[in-house]
């Protein structure tokens, strides 16, 4: 049995990491490492799994492990990674941002690979570790890899995506209580998002001559989790030939579905699963892509990316249905 670790299992990512590992078939979970909560059971942190798993938080970890999750805040999984040397053999995929952009993937000898399965499955394949992408970054990706691997992204894009509740992180914060979110809708980050970064250099690596400019306004929705991402930009094909462009260049996926009918939120959400649906308006098209910002957008991604890694059925433990009702 393959033998996995969660460092930082606090949170709302490895929240759903645990759920998603002892439900699946093909690996154990060993430890989860949180020094706050070190000697309490999981469940009394995330009590949905009253009953489903009696493992107890732990300030150690196991550094012969298979595969290591690292769940930790945005610059934190550097500094775990100086303070504690792993074997040679444990495969790492980081939940964080600290390894994502070209410059940052050389880390202590390690280098680590861009995790967005339908840009490079095989260099994931053959990977040791791997960067898992943001969830802003993965909707908004989707949307547009299509277009990038044709050199069609010639005008400026512009993109509004709104996420739930749970992509601001399990910390409380004046923006995520109760009575500031009910009811409300906010911008945050306008044009300066972190994941636009990621986003670039996919693009890029697509459309060696992609210089187009990125406007993205990220939203704060008054929902649990979830990302509806609406982009667009120029574009002179017709609607038949955008809709040829992304089934070809999704043929392959096991998650990313392309729907000629209207798609909503609550298609994908407790799913690993990326929908997209195209529009064309005079010569503008307009590309809407959702997902679960837990899911596809962290955790599910992070284990589709292992079972990658591993050899296994890209599937396997992420056969899951959403509540769309």
């Amino acid at each position: 049995m393959i033998k996995v670790g969660i460092v930082g299992g606090a949170g709302y990512t490895a929240g759903e990491l645990i759920r998603l590992i002892i439900n699946h078939p093909s690996v154990e979970l060993d430890f989860v490492y949180s020094t706050s909560n070190a000697g309490n059971y999981i469940y009394q942190v995330h009590d949905d799994l009253l009953g489903a798993l009696e493992l107890k938080f732990t300030s150690e970890v196991n550094k012969n492990i298979d595969v290591l999750f690292l769940c930790l805040g945005h610059g934190n999984s550097k500094k775990f990674l100086e303070n504690n040397l792993f074997s040679n053999n444990t495969k790492i995929i980081d939940l964080s941002n600290d390894f994502r952009l070209n410059s940052d993937t050389v880390f202590q000898g390690k280098e680590f690979i861009y995790g967005l399965p339908e840009f490079q499955k095989s260099e994931i394949k053959n990977a040791q570790n791997i960067a898992n992408p943001g969830c802003f970054a993965t909707a908004i990706q989707l949307a547009l890899l299509p277009l990038a691997k044709a050199d069609l992204i010639n005008s400026e894009v512009h993109i509004n995506a709104t996420t739930g509740a749970t992509g601001a992180g399990v910390s409380p914060s004046e923006t995520t209580h109760f009575s500031w979110r009910d009811n409300n809708f906010s911008v945050y980050k306008a044009f300066t998002h972190q994941h636009l970064g990621e986003i670039g250099e996919s693009l890029i690596k697509l459309q060696n001559n992609f210089s187009e400019e990125l406007f993205f306004i990220p939203n704060r929705g008054n929902f649990s989790r979830g990302i509806f991402a609406s982009v667009y930009l120029d574009f002179e094909g017709t609607i038949e030939s955008a809709y040829e462009l992304f089934e070809i260049f999704y043929k392959d996926a096991v998650f990313t579905r392309v729907s000629k009918l209207p798609i909503h939120l609550k298609q994908v959400v407790n799913t690993n699963n990326c929908f997209l649906h195209l529009q064309k308006h005079k010569n503008k098209l307009l590309i809407t892509s959702v997902i679960d910002n837990l899911l596809k957008g962290a955790s599910g991604q992070a284990i589709q990316n292992m079972n990658l890694m591993l050899g296994l059925n890209e599937t396997e433990g992420l056969k899951l249905k959403a509540s769309s009702f």
